[in-house]
């Protein structure tokens, strides 16, 4: 299998074309690709299948312990950008086409820059979704391991928890977001993100990734905390995300739908040898 690396803001993964597979991705024979000393290593791979009838490009998100992903932002603008390189697209917007909901792209800046409309943010539990009564699921509290977690939940398409009492800082991103994304709250698993607010235009996040763990960036999950921000009144509408990896803007309506625009890096192309995965065929 032939594979295209490229990252943003260190999010990297590498892309597929589906009609180049001739084996199942397994959950098993991803989380090995994916798998940063006995595999190529990424934080997931995305396939590219084939375009459906209405010309959108239709892909599939695949996280590196081998589940699925319904949407990735930093994933939507790396296919982008993949696209724009294979000669399939110009700069002129296009739809892809995910499990969490089509989305417009446009490419700009020779494939530098990426701006996705990720669609309408919903902080109800039954979108998400988030166990319990039906409610939009803002500033409740939790009890990790003796310490009381206050957090939002919402869904751009996957589902968010965002968390607004702790500080931002990658220890605590290890240590509570593994507890969060499998709370039995979040019955498909959430992603998790520790929120500061620095300024009305200007947030800084943690990102602990639903079935990636410690993340540097995530599209997604930028749009999600600065949806929450906006929703609880700390940020107006366009919005500076601050990640370990680098910063990417969120511009959040008055109804919630996201625009994101980011960067996008190509890093190069890779094969994968049967040696390296002929104990799990």
């Amino acid at each position: 299998m032939k594979f295209i690396r490229y990252h943003a803001l260190g999010n990297d993964y590498l892309v597929l074309r589906a009609d180049a597979v001739r084996i199942p991705l397994t959950p098993a024979l991803v989380h090995r690709i994916c798998h940063r000393h006995f595999g190529i290593g990424s934080d997931g791979i995305l396939l590219h299948c084939e375009t459906d009838r209405e010309g959108a490009f239709r892909l599939r998100i695949y996280n590196p312990d081998g589940s699925e992903a319904e949407k990735s932002g930093n994933g939507l603008r790396i296919f982008a950008r993949y696209l724009w390189d294979e000669g399939l697209v110009s700069s002129e917007p296009f739809v892809v086409d995910t499990d969490g909901g089509r989305v417009t792209c446009s490419v700009l800046d020779g494939g530098r820059v990426v701006t996705v409309d990720m669609g309408r943010v919903s902080f109800h539990s039954d979108d998400i979704p988030v166990v319990g009564s039906p409610r939009e699921v803002l500033q409740e509290e939790i009890d990790l391991d003796g310490t009381v977690v206050r957090f939002c939940a919402a869904t751009i398409g996957n589902p968010h928890c965002v968390v607004t009492n702790l500080q931002v800082s990658e220890h605590n991103a290890r240590r509570f977001g593994p507890l969060l994304e499998t709370n039995p709250l979040f019955p498909n698993r959430t992603n998790v993100q520790f929120l500061e607010v620095i300024d009305r235009n200007t947030i800084s996040i943690q990102i602990w990734e639903r079935g990636a763990g410690y993340t540097l960036a995530s599209g997604s999950s930028s749009s999600a905390a600065a949806a929450v921000a906006r929703k609880l009144g700390l940020v107006d509408g366009d919005v500076t995300v601050r990640m370990p990896g680098g910063s990417i803007q969120i511009a959040v309506s008055e109804k919630f739908d996201i625009r994101m625009t980011g960067g996008v890096t190509k890093v190069g192309q890779i094969e994968l040898v049967n040696e390296a995965i002929e104990d799990i065929l």
